[in-house]
């Protein structure tokens, strides 16, 4: 993984290089440049001498600069430092979206520079597609604390629900790519998977034998994914490790609807997890 830093500033002579805000253009295995941004621990999380970071995925069609994302980042850095990124085919980032297949090779490529920041203990969350590439992503390759996985799917392909029937056109067509491209500022692969990649249900059960603990939160007035996704999620991940599933009232999908106060739990629990 290289990275380029841009903007980075210092708090003073022998600062923790996790003071320090930074963006950074890194490469990932296959050749893809990702766009990735650091913020720092708010001051309290600061004096607390934390060495925590929380590498953040956002959901299909967002980006670090949309607000959704920002804020989910301000309310986590009360917490621990804070690395987002754009996935392939996503704002500033190059590529095409795979939808969740070579996503995983983004976010490895942003926890390593997290690491590379001085992080000592990484976690991961994500939301509704990013919240399926954490659970793969710490199944294949390991090296986090904790996941938390909100609006995740737990399977893939699904078109139960009249938004993920849109989504799929989209995906799948090629109107649909000009409309992702033009309309969402998604740019999407048009080649389709050669292999399946593992299912998050799959992959929470990897985790369980990890040891690795996860976080399943999931609203009950999702639109695009009906309560069997997080559960299902939750019992795979159940068996060998610690796996928590919070199902919360009127909450909708991913980070465009997740409020302050849902951020601040799903915060604690990624500070307190072991």
């Amino acid at each position: 993984m290289e990275a380029v830093a841009k903007g980075l500033t210092r708090t003073g002579t022998g600062a923790r290089p996790w003071s320090a805000p930074a963006e950074a253009l890194l490469l990932t295995p296959d050749g893809v440049r990702i766009h990735a941004a650091h913020r720092p621990a708010d001051a309290d999380a600061a004096a607390a001498g934390t060495d925590l970071a929380v590498v953040l995925a956002h959901g299909f069609s967002g980006a670090v600069e949309r607000p959704a994302l920002q804020r989910a980042a301000g309310v986590l850095s009360h917490h621990a430092g804070v690395v987002t990124f754009s996935f392939r085919g996503h704002g500033r980032s190059g590529g095409l979206s795979t939808v969740g297949d070579r996503e995983v090779l983004d976010l490895q490529a942003a926890v390593e520079w997290a690491r590379s920041l001085g992080y000592r203990r990484i976690v991961t969350a994500g939301f509704s597609m990013g919240g399926a590439v954490v659970v793969r992503h710490a199944a294949l390759y390991g090296g986090v604390a904790a996941v938390a996985a909100v609006s995740a799917p737990a399977r893939w392909y699904y078109r139960g629900t009249v938004p993920m029937r849109r989504l799929h056109w989209v995906v799948m067509r090629p109107l649909g790519r000009v409309v992702g491209r033009l309309g969402l500022r998604t740019r999407i692969d048009p080649k389709e998977w050669k292999e399946i990649p593992v299912p998050p249900v799959r992959a929470a059960a990897l985790l369980a034998e990890r040891g690795i603990p996860l976080l399943v939160v999931h609203g009950d007035n999702d639109p695009y994914f009906p309560l069997d996704h997080p559960r299902s999620l939750h019992l795979a991940a159940s068996g060998k490790g610690s796996s928590e599933l919070w199902i919360e009232p009127g909450f909708g999908h991913a980070e465009n609807a997740a409020d302050e106060a849902l951020l601040e739990r799903v915060g604690d629990w990624l500070t307190s997890a072991r």
